[in-house]
């Protein structure tokens, strides 16, 4: 086992239960910084991996082909790995960030978290606390306030562990038909979903995905975790709807 020096950060009591920002120093890999995120029981994530997150705006926005002015949205906000890889795109022109945790918005706002300042500092980029999967729910409204019926080229999505490991059963709806046909209404034609799962590729839910969009490839990502010294993988789904 490594030897590990834990700084708490922030800690918050939220509807979905104890949440914990924190910081290590892990002297077996250099002395090298890892924040870390837990929510209730359940560790939610690390910026000592952080290939995935990346993965699945890098993979997600290939899939639109050669497209100018990019409008992309991205569920759950984390560590800011997924939405400062999207803004390295040089066509993404907006840049919509839905985080159900008012408390990790505020993390970046007040950059206690490596990539706060980044993701602040681009006009590009605004942030809306709510319920992705609520917002999802609603085409009509959508996910932003102040634009209701507001389209995307792509959505991101990094919440759930997998499509049947939640986070809250509230999140159960979406994955089902209607739930992905609600958020497909929420994408220009020929626009992508992507989605972040910690399990291999499921093929019931790529059968769901592909009753509702044109186009659905699983990709399997892997990376070393030094944790375990050994590799490690998990799954980005890319889904395509019609048109464009």
């Amino acid at each position: 086992m490594m030897p590990l020096d834990f700084e708490e950060l922030d800690f918050a009591q939220t509807r979905m239960g104890e949440l914990i920002l924190r910081r290590r120093s892990m002297p077996s890999l250099d002395n090298l910084e890892v924040y870390e995120v837990i929510l209730g029981d359940a560790f939610l994530m690390s910026s000592l991996f952080t290939v995935v997150e990346t993965a699945l705006a890098d993979l997600g926005l290939a899939a639109l082909g050669k497209r100018k002015k990019i409008d992309v949205a991205v569920g759950g906000l984390g560590l800011g790995y997924t939405a400062v890889a999207a803004l390295k795109n040089a066509e993404v022109q907006r840049l919509l960030v839905i985080e159900a945790l008012e408390e990790v918005i505020g993390w970046h706002q007040r950059k206690i978290v490596p990539l706060g300042k980044t993701l602040c500092d681009d006009t590009r980029c605004r942030f809306v606390q709510g319920d992705f999967f609520a917002l999802a729910s609603d085409p009509s409204t959508g996910f932003d306030p102040g634009q209701p019926g507001r389209t995307f080229d792509a959505v991101l999505l990094d919440i759930d562990h997998t499509p049947s490991k939640l986070l809250d059963v509230s999140h159960a709806n979406f994955y089902t038909v209607e739930g992905l046909q609600q958020l497909a209404a929420q994408l220009n034609p020929g626009g992508v979903f992507a989605m972040w799962s910690d399990d291999p590729p499921d093929e019931q839910f790529v059968g769901l995905l592909s009753s509702v969009f044109e186009t659905v490839k699983p990709e399997t990502v892997r990376f070393f975790n030094p944790l375990l010294e050994r590799d490690s993988e998990s799954s980005v789904y890319v889904a395509r709807s019609a048109g464009g």
